[in-house]
C-alpha cells in the first residue's frame, strides 16, 4: 500500500513515516496543504494520512477540495484537536476516520487496515483471490495453503495485484505502488520481483498481458 503522509510537525512526520515504512507500506511525506493536493493529483496514493494544521492549505480545505472533484480517495485525518465540533467538521468533509494525536502506531496501522478494508469493498481482514492469500495485519502470505517469505517490495507487489485481481497493472502503476519518491528504480525492477515471485510460488501465478502489465486470476 502506498500512502501520502501530510504532516507539519518533523518529530512527528519522522515517527509515523518509518513506522509505515517498519510496516512495509511505501509512504511519501509532504508537510503542506498545497504539496498534498499537488503529490495526491501527481501520484497513485492509497490512502492519505491527513494532519488540519498545515501551511499555505489547512487539511480542513485540502479535505473539502478534494471530495468537490469527486476524489475518494481515503483520508485518516491525524490532528491533535480533540473537540467534537472537528471531528463532526472533519467526517463532514469527506473524512474516512478521525484520530487524535498522541496515538499509539499499533492504533494507526489498524485504523488504516480498516479503511483500507472498507474501501475495497470487503469486511475480512483477510485478502485472497483463491491462490493467494494474504493477512495484512500479519503480513504474511500463503500461496495454496503454503506459507511464503516475501521481502518487502514484493509483499507489497503481490498485495497491489491480489487486493484487484483481475485488472492489468502496468509497469509504472506497479513501480508506484511498490516504490516511494527517495528509492532509485531501476528499469527492471518489478520483472525482477515478478521472477522472484513465481520462483517462490508458481510460474503462472502471476501472468503477464502482452504489451499491458501483470495480473492475478479473480477467484
Amino acid at each position: 500500500m502506498r500512502i501520502l503522509l501530510v504532516e507539519d510537525d518533523p518529530q512527528i512526520g519522522a515517527a509515523i513515516d518509518s513506522a509505515l515504512q517498519d510496516a512495509d507500506m511505501a509512504a511519501d511525506w509532504v508537510t503542506d496543504g498545497s504539496a498534498a493536493l499537488a503529490s495526491i493529483e501527481a501520484g497513485a496514493f492509497e490512502l492519505v494520512l491527513l494532519d488540519i494544521g498545515l501551511p499555505k492549505q489547512d487539511g480542513f480545505s485540502v479535505l473539502k477540495c478534494l471530495r468537490q472533484k469527486r476524489n475518494s480517495i481515503p483520508v485518516i485525518i491525524i490532528t491533535a484537536r480533540d473537540a467534537v465540533e472537528d471531528r463532526i467538521a472533519g467526517l463532514d468533509l469527506g473524512a474516512d476516520d478521525y484520530l487524535v494525536k498522541p496515538f499509539l502506531v499499533g492504533e494507526l496501522l489498524a485504523r488504516i487496515r480498516a479503511v483500507a478494508r472498507r474501501h475495497s469493498g470487503s469486511a475480512q481482514p483477510e485478502i485472497s483471490n483463491g491462490e493467494f492469500s494474504i493477512n495484512p495485519v500479519y503480513k504474511t502470505v500463503q500461496f495454496n495453503n503454503s506459507a511464503v517469505e516475501l521481502t518487502g517490495k514484493e509483499y507489497r507487489l503481490i498485495q497491489t495485484l491480489v487486493r484487484s485481481a483481475g485488472r492489468i497493472y502496468s509497469r509504472e502503476e506497479l513501480e508506484e505502488k511498490v516504490y516511494g519518491w527517495e528509492e532509485e528504480v531501476n528499469s527492471n525492477a518489478i520483472e525482477f520481483l515478478i521472477h522472484s515471485l513465481r520462483k517462490k510460488t508458481d510460474k503462472s501465478a502471476i501472468k503477464n498481458v502482452r504489451g499491458l502489465g501483470w495480473m492475478v486470476p479473480k477467484a
